[in-house]
């Protein structure tokens, strides 16, 4: 979501040398980007190794002689970061008390729960010049990564021109983002009932136990990479899906930035601030207490019960039919 602040700060300032920094692993999705002339990944140690990275990063900071910081995040050690790193002019939200570590603030915008967080990044250009643009998000994949994908997937025993529908029944944060295990596996049962119809499973370490759960015992047309792929091997897989199954997090927002066709189910979060910033089908119930933003349900989960296994079938197969459609047109 912060790949336009990129793209509109290289067409603001064309000849400048534009660093990326970005927390490790997030940062290599940030590989082969043409808007970027650096990349600084960076991790936030723990216990004794914390106050060595800390100086890692403030003596990177020194060294680039940066003219210009600009900070997406909200949190005081990163402006505290740019400013023991000697950025001449440091930009960024006035919040956790952070206003005297910044040359150049705004306040959090009024309406934050109301706009998109791209907007709210975009906000900040402002302060030098740049408008609101329609820069969406991006990202950019090497054809060897695409080929290498087409590789993996064709060793799954998936063949060209088969209908890939990928299915990321995970979400980071906590169980409440996620919907039901049993739904998702309903929905999977339905679209294995096209012959032509292949799904791909994603999802992390952490979350290979529940697809594991959600995908054995089908078929040999169901592929489960949970845990096994790199984030771009990620990104290239979804970029070769028809349609990508998703709870409301990092995959659907690759797929977003990848144009891959989306159906996103929402339930503790907000579609209007971190949901498909393109397009893309979205399904919220939008119950009295929803958004609540909490890790786990208190009460009885209603926001995801009541999205059905039906509804969720149909916006998938909704998508498939305009791509056969097309399909077909061009045959002809």
């Amino acid at each position: 979501m912060a790949t336009p602040i990129l793209s509109d700060l290289r067409k603001a300032f064309p000849k400048a040398h534009i660093t990326a920094m970005c927390r490790a692993p997030i940062c290599e999705l940030l590989k082969e980007d043409p808007e970027i002339d650096e990349l600084f990944c960076f991790s936030k140690a723990s216990g004794f190794g914390r106050r060595s990275e800390k100086r890692n990063i403030i003596e990177k900071l020194r060294q680039g002689k940066y003219d210009l910081g600009i900070l997406l995040t909200h949190s005081f050690s990163s402006a505290w970061w740019f400013w023991q790193g000697k950025i001449a002019r440091r930009l960024g939200y006035e919040c956790n008390g952070r206003k005297l570590l910044l040359t150049d603030s705004i306040p959090l915008p009024n309406n934050i729960q109301n706009q998109h967080l791209v907007v709210t990044y975009k906000m900040l250009l402002q302060l030098v010049g740049i408008p609101m643009s329609e820069t969406p998000p991006r990202l950019y994949l090497a054809a060897p990564e695409i080929e290498e994908a087409k590789t993996l997937l064709k060793q799954q025993g998936v063949p060209p021109g088969a209908i890939i529908v990928g299915i990321n029944p995970g979400a980071t944060y906590g169980s409440a983002k996620c919907w039901l295990p049993e739904r998702f596996r309903e929905v999977a049962e339905r679209l294995l009932k096209d012959p032509d119809t292949y799904l791909v499973f994603f999802g992390d370490q952490a979350t290979s136990s529940l697809v594991r759960e959600i995908s054995q015992g089908f078929t040999s047309r169901v592929v489960n990479l949970a845990g096994t792929t790199s984030l771009r091997q990620l990104a290239s897989l979804i970029s070769l899906c028809d349609v990508l199954l998703t709870n409301d997090s990092g995959p659907m927002h690759i797929a977003d930035a990848l144009s891959t066709p989306i159906v996103a189910l929402f339930g503790s979060t907000s579609e209007v601030v971190t949901g498909p910033y393109r397009s893309g089908t979205v399904i919220h119930k939008h119950v009295d207490c929803s958004p609540c933003y909490q890790r786990t349900c208190p009460i009885d989960f209603r926001c995801m019960k009541r999205i059905e296994a039906d509804e969720v079938y149909g916006a998938i197969q909704k998508i498939i039919s305009v791509k056969r459609s097309k399909l077909h047109i061009t045959a002809s």
